[in-house]
Formats: structure tokens, sequence, C-alpha cells
């Protein structure tokens, strides 16, 4: 006796199968890796979009009344210009009869370009304070504001009272800002001012220090001498005079060109700026005002800079020379320079006429825009990349709101067409003088494909052995391993069925199974249905009947879910009851019919013959094999009273296997059948209805459902809690109202849709996340193997009708 020792440490080589396998599961990581990374950008822009707009992280307290004890009263009495010099304030007034014209709140697409022009017209500079998002959301504007000489201040981010904020947000308040000017306009600046600030006897104790800690980093706060309180829109007369300061004094102004309705604003401002004018005001900016100041007081260089002009601030009790000028100190994010030598170039134009000679000739480096910087490096490509960040977000999140109002639209639109049909299909059907044609008795043959179904074949020859109607049954056994054909042909004995055959085949897939019990049938109708559902008694007797009408060549039967009273059992119930079979009702009216379930259903054999049988093209066979023979002009139709019940997956990895497997088998279907969108007569009604409805209402749809469920979360915590809620809840019940009404279509126990708002937190999530990841697939050529899902067998007899 020889025996055969086995080698020791070598490992069973992979069967074909196992290595396929393993090769479609290492495909499949990327794509679903891709569908994460595609839901994450998309949450990204619209959180990106949310800030801009200050609904993530917005803050609207204002700070009102609080006590001015611990800013120095030279600060409060002083100018409208603050610096701070080793840790001292400095201040500065506007020179007299010079104005300084300033806007908040820009740039706006409306107001702003009015602003600019009326500017240019008249030939005047001014100086505007932009909110960071606004900047980054309008960066041509911010372009031509810098090309045409206009000087920009910062006005934070997000317009927050900074006094209420931490020191990282106000440091990111002031980044962000700076990056937005970088990559709008390729400047940073150093003159800021505070959102909801006024005149300097404004100052408390919690601004104060942030001023200080701002200066501390080379900005120049800027405040307000005349308020024109054009917010308020009292008038334009009222606004003039409003922004009219006193006797000869200089002030700087303050206008407002975005953040509301400035309308009276743009009538105003050519009527002031000539009323100024008359009375011999010159008009300058910030920078300019600082660089009057130094000129006035200080000889100018040969080379036309004032001596220096790093000095042009004001300390309380001292002369205008003695303070150094923000307008030419180091810009934060900056190149620390204006001009190439780093001085500001002052010229004849300064606090002269204002007829603007040096507005643009001396471009950035204008003593005009002394308080520019020019980005370089890192913040201008930092810059740009936010800009073309924001731009993304500008593009795609409204176009995202109007698609998803769309398909909102098209689902409400879907449910109320399902309805309507569906109560006419019932009422229809169930008309007691309704009939197919003449009763269909003939023996029928009922085929079903096995692999590795020993926990239910059984059961499923058990309910065949009840059936009313006669009829041949043909088990197919795709190549078991697990003894299917041998517990078939004993269930068969015990059951004292002569009528069954079983069939051995080479394991080469479902399609091909039921084309060998197809090829093997004795009778001209077929019934296929799974190994592992069960059939009830009158269930043939049902499903044949519409093949009375001749032009009937198939027949979709009423598939239930027999393993419901678990969580997931449950939610495919009401899959199955509302999504499977309220469909059907409605797609048999319009005569077009997508699938015919594989649970259960029939066929003209001729039918099947005539379109080649089963196709192994795609994952869904019984799509395909539906969509050919609408094309091949057969009509086919829904019979509710067929009922088979089937055991669902009860797992959610086996569920997302089967449900993947199906969604990418459809879409396989659809674009196999492509075609049928230009088939002429009754042949290409499926392809004028049926694919239209298909691919909008079970593809693109759901596809994008995902994204309606990021928005509701979105707004429920950035936006509008109760009112986000209010709506979702709106929505839950007009799906619960559907579904109720479905589930008395088949006379169903109503507390299953106790479920219902769980399914939609997580089950509807996960099938959305199915079929995106399906639609990569698609998308990227990817191919799927057939998928085995284990099984228990529970699903025993028809029992389950009752409960």
């Amino acid at each position: 006796m020889t025996t055969t020792t086995p080698s020791r440490g070598r490992r069973r080589a992979p069967t074909r199968m196992e290595r396929a396998a393993g090769k479609a599961a290492a495909l499949q990581r990327p794509r679903v890796i891709l569908a994460l990374l595609l839901l994450l950008g998309l949450t990204c822009v619209m959180l990106l979009d949310g800030y801009l707009r200050a609904e993530v992280g917005g803050d609207e307290r204002v700070r009102d009344g609080a006590s001015a004890s611990k800013v120095p009263d030279k600060v409060l009495n002083g100018g409208p210009i603050l610096t701070f010099r080793n840790g001292k304030p400095v201040t500065q007034t506007i020179p007299k009869k010079t104005i300084v014209l300033t806007f908040d709140d820009g740039p706006n697409p409306t107001y702003t370009p009015t602003v600019l022009k009326i500017l240019k017209k008249y030939d005047v500079p001014g100086t505007f304070f932009l909110v960071g998002s606004m900047v980054s959301r309008y960066p041509d504007i911010v372009k031509q504001m810098v090309a045409q000489g206009e000087e920009v201040g910062i006005h934070t981010f997000t317009h927050v009272d900074l006094s209420y904020q931490s020191d990282a947000r106000i440091k990111r308040e002031m980044e962000q800002t700076q990056l937005a000017l970088a990559g709008a306009a390729g400047i940073t600046t150093t003159l800021f001012r505070a959102p909801y600030s006024s005149e300097t006897d404004a100052i408390d104790n919690y601004s104060y220090p942030v001023y200080k800690k701002l200066g501390a980093s080379g900005y120049t706060s800027v405040f307000v001498d005349t308020d024109s309180d054009d917010w308020k829109q009292p008038g334009v007369a009222k606004i003039i005079k409003w922004a009219t300061p006193s006797g000869t004094s200089g002030s700087s102004v303050l206008f407002h060109d975005a953040g509301g309705v400035r309308s009276q604003t743009m009538k105003a401002l050519p009527t002031y700026i000539e009323k100024m004018k008359a009375k011999g005001y010159t008009f300058t900016t910030v920078s300019g005002a600082i660089a009057k100041n130094n000129s006035a007081t200080r000889p100018v260089t040969s080379t036309g800079a004032a001596a220096g002009t790093s000095t042009g601030n004001v300390e309380a009790g001292a002369k205008p020379s003695a303070a150094p000028s923000a307008a030419a100190s180091a810009a934060p994010g900056g190149t620390g320079a204006a001009g190439g030598n780093g001085q500001t170039p002052v010229d004849s134009a300064v606090g002269g006429t204002g007829t603007g000679n040096n507005r643009n000739g001396n471009g950035r480096t204008s003593v005009l825009q002394g308080a520019h910087r020019e980005a370089t490096g890192m913040t201008l490509y930092e810059g740009k990349a936010l800009i073309y960040a924001v731009t993304v977000a500008e593009w795609v999140v409204p176009g995202l709101a109007a698609g998803l109002t769309v398909v909102g639209v098209a689902v409400m639109s879907r449910f109320g067409m399902m309805l309507i049909l569906a109560r006419r299909h019932y009422r229809q059907r169930n008309k007691r003088r309704f009939s197919w044609g003449p009763t269909v008795t003939r023996p029928v043959t009922v085929i079903v494909p096995a692999y590795n179904e020993k926990e239910c074949i059984a059961n499923t020859l058990e309910s065949l052995a009840k059936s009313t109607h006669p009829i041949e049954v043909i088990v197919v056994d795709d190549g078991s391993s697990d003894g299917t054909s041998e517990i078939a042909r004993e269930a068969a004995r015990s059951f004292g069925m002569t009528n069954v055959r079983v069939i051995r085949q080479e394991n080469a897939g479902k399609p091909a199974a039921l084309n060998n019990g197809v090829r093997s049938a004795s009778y001209d109708i077929v019934v296929m249905m799974d190994g592992d559902t069960v059939f009830e008694p009158d269930t043939v007797r049902h499903l044949v009947q519409p093949f009375a009408d001749p032009e009937v060549g198939a027949v979709a039967g009423n598939a239930k879910v027999g393993n419901r009273n678990t969580i997931i059992g449950a939610w495919q119930h009401i899959e199955y009851v509302m999504g499977f079979n309220l469909d059907r009702r409605m797609y048999d009216l319009l005569r077009c019919m997508p699938t015919i379930p594989g649970a259960i259903g029939a066929f003209r054999r001729e039918a099947v013959l005539q379109v080649g049988g089963m196709s192994e093209d795609t994952l869904a066979e019984d799509t395909d094999i539906t969509i050919a023979m609408h094309r091949e002009g057969w009509r086919v139709v829904y019979q509710e009273h067929a009922k088979a019940w089937t055991e669902a997956p009860a797992s959610l990895k086996q569920l997302w296997s089967q449900r993947y497997r199906w969604s990418y088998g459809t879409m396989q279907a659809l674009w196999k059948h492509r075609k049928s969108l230009t088939d002429k007569g009754p042949s290409g009604r499926f392809g004028r209805v049926g694919m239209p409805l298909v691919v909008i209402f079970q593809i693109i749809t759901p596809v994008f459902a995902p994204l309606i469920d990021v928005f509701t979360v979105y707004s429920m915590i950035f936006v509008d809690f109760w009112a986000s809620l209010a709506m979702w809840f709106a929505v839950l019940g007009i799906q619960l109202l559907c579904a109720a009404y479905a589930f008395r279509l088949d006379k169903e126990k109503y507390r299953y849709l106790l479920m219902m708002p769980l399914q939609q937190l997580a089950y509807r999530q996960m099938m959305y996340l199915v079929l995106i990841h399906s639609s990569i697939t698609a998308l990227t050529g990817g191919r799927l193997r057939w998928q085995k899902l284990k099984r228990t067998g529970e699903v025993g007899t028809p029992a389950g009708a009752s409960r």
C-alpha cells in the first residue's frame, strides 16, 4: 500500500474562481474610495460656500455699551488713524479740507462697480475696506479696483465682531482676507477697519486689545470722523448732509457699497463729491492722508520721496513727523515694501487738488496705495488657490441646489403619478368582470436554477408540490458542491412528486441554467423562480392567466420578503412593497415594465427563444430579457395575486453585494438596449417611455439623493434647524403616505411602516452608496461576476402571508 505524504509548507493553489473573486475585490476598493472622495469633496465645497456666506462659523453678536475705562484718553480723543509703536498707541488726524472717502462691506457686484465708475468720473480716490469672503467671490471687481488706483483694507473675512473672537479666530480672519486679496489682485494690505466700528470714542475695553494686537502685527486701524449713516436709507439729502464735515476740518467719511440696498448711496455720492470740491476740499486715501501730513512737516528729497516717510503717524502730544508710517511698515503676509526701495514715493498730487494725476501712473507703488504690498511666494499661490476653490463652490453649490430642486420636483411628481396609476391598476385588475380571456388550465413548466441551495431547495419543492395548477418542475443544478441535486431528488420522492426532473450541469451561471431549463421544457409556458423562493398554492395559477391574451409574452409576479422579522428584513419588505410592486403597477399601465423579478416570472417559451434566451451579457438577465421582449413587440404585465416568498439578504454585507449586482446589471442592460430609444412602433415604447423613466428615477435621482440628505444636515446645523427638520418630516410624510397606500393595495400589515423613519436614515443611504458605487464601476469599465449569497432556509412556507 502506497501512501502519499503531503508536502509541508506549501499552500493549496487558489482556484480560477478564487483568483477572479480576489481580482474583482481588488478592483472594487479604488472605486469605493473614489465614491467616498467625491462625496467628501462635495461636502467640503458646501462647507466652503457656507463659510463664505457666514452660514458656517457665522457669529452675529455685536458688542454695545461696554466700558472704555482701560482705553487711553489720547486714543478715545485722537484721530481716526491708529497704529502702535513699541506697544504705545499712535493716532493721526486727516489734514484740513481733505476728505478720505471710505467704503465698507464690499465688494458687491451691483454697487461697487457703480462706485468705481463715479470715482473714475470725478477723478477722486477711495479706500475700500473689503470683506474677505466677498473678495473671494468677486475677485475681478477687486482687481479692477486696485488697477484703477483705489486703496483697499481688511474688514475681516466673515464680518464678525472681533471683540468676541479668540486670538486664533482673529488671526484666521485676517490671514484669510489677505489670501483673498493676494489671489484677487496680487496684493496684501496693512489697513484694517473692524466691523461695527465707528469713531475712536466708541473703542471699549474689549475691542482695544484687538487693535493693540493687530497694531503689533503691523496693521493700521482706521476709524471714521463723519458717518453718512447711509445704511439707514434716510434719503439722498440726509446722506449728503450727514457725510459733510463741519467747518474746514478734514474727515474720514464712511459710506457703504455693500451690505444692503445702496441705491440712495449711489445717487448721493456724485452730488456729495461735487459739493465738497466746490467747498475747496480735496480727496485722497488713508495712505495719501498720512503722506500728506508727513510732507507738510518734512522736506521732500530729490527723488520725490518724503524723507522719513516711515514716520507718518502721530503719537498723542507729538508732532506729525514723530510717528512711524503704517503705510510703509511691513504688511502681514506681504514683502515688507511698497516699492523697490522700501519707501513710499510722494509726488505733487498728494494732498493737492485731488485731480488724481498719480492715481494710476505709479501702480501699486503710488502713495495713494501706500498700504499695499505685492503678494509673492506661497501667499500668492495660496491666494489663487482660494479664489479657484471659491469659484468652484460658487458654481457647484448653486448648480447642485438647482439640480436638486429639479430632482425633488421630479420625485414628488413621480410619487403622485405612482399613486394615481397604482390606484387605477388596482381597480382595473380587481373588477369582477375583468378577465384576460379564457382561463388557462394547460400544464406549464417551472424552472428552478440552483447553485448550492441545500438550505432552501427542499422548501421550494415542498411549496410547488401544493400547486393548484398542473406543473412540470425542472431543477437545474448549476455545478453545486453541497449536494443540492441529491437533496432535490430526495425531497421530490418524499413529497410524492413524480413531475420533477433534476438536471446537473457544469457551473456556468444562472442564465445558462435557465436556458438549459427552457430547452428541456415540455410546455409552451415556463415559470422561472429562484432556488430560495417558495410559492403559495395558487401562485402558478394566477401567474399564467394573463397568457390568455396572445399579446402577453411575459408576466411579473409579486415577490415578497419572507424573513421580514429582522430590521434588515423589514427594511427590504418596505422596499419590495413600495419601491418594486407599486412601480410595477405604474409600469404595467404604461406598458414599459423594465424587470420581471428573478424570484417569480412567467414567459412564453417561444418568446424566450425568439429573443435568444437568457443573455449572459449582463448581470441582470431578468432586466435584459424583459427589455428584449418589449423590443420584439411582446407585452409584459404585472400579476399582483401571484405571490412568491423569497429569502432576502440577512446581513448588510450580503445586501450590499446583491444590490450592487442588481444596480450594475441594470445599467448594463440599459446600455445594451440603448438603441431602443430609436425603435419605431410598439416595440419602441420601452425606449420612448420606460428607458427615460428608469434612467431618471432609478439611476440619476438616487445618485443625487445623498446630496439632498447632505444639504438637509447642512441646513440643520448651519442655517435653520427647525425649518430643515420640518421639511425633512414633510418629505418623510409623503413617502409614508405612498408606502401606506402600497401596503393597503397588497393587504400588508401597517406595523412594518414603523421602521420607515429608520430606513430613511440608514438603509436608504446604503442603497444610494451602492448605486454610486455601481455608477463609478460602470463609468470606469469594471466587470463583476455572479456572487452567491448565503442562505438560511428560514423561508419555509407561505405562512408569512398572514403576518
